[in-house]
């Protein structure tokens, strides 16, 4: 199963040319470029560990996409994602973020509904276990 989170995610994986020209769109608007790396992709997770520090005032990408080569060498078999984040007065957020590496396994999720008082239904989302093939 494929995960779909941030832009892009219905398309094919980026390629690096692509996600080149993804991040000199962030770096020409003037956003700080990072990039970010979990084990753990649960639509909720929303802290995943980032790989240094934000980078600010780049004017090339080809800087962002040496931390990321670096980045998938460390961290090859997590997800890996890209993120501006546009700081001018009124936006102060995340503007785009998309993932740019997956693990050769994907996560799996299942949803579970869940029926409570007043004939109201809750939603779950829970990680699928995997089941491994025995040798």
């Amino acid at each position: 199963m494929k995960l779909t989170q941030g832009c892009f995610s219905f398309l094919p994986d980026l390629t690096d040319d692509q996600i080149t020209r993804q991040v000199q769109y962030c770096l020409t608007n003037g956003w700080a470029v990072n990039i970010e790396f979990t084990d753990d992709p649960h639509p909720r997770n929303t802290y995943w560990e980032m790989w240094g520090l934000p980078m600010f005032d780049l004017q090339d990408a080809a800087g962002v996409m040496m931390e990321l080569a670096e980045c998938r060498r460390v961290y090859g078999a997590r997800y890996i994602r890209i993120s501006g984040f546009d700081s001018s007065h009124g936006w102060e957020s995340v503007r785009i973020s998309f993932l740019v590496n997956r693990p050769p396994q994907e996560a799996e999720f299942d949803l579970v509904r869940q029926e409570v008082g007043g004939r109201a239904i809750r939603y779950t989302t829970v990680r699928r276990q995997v089941a491994h093939a025995s040798t």
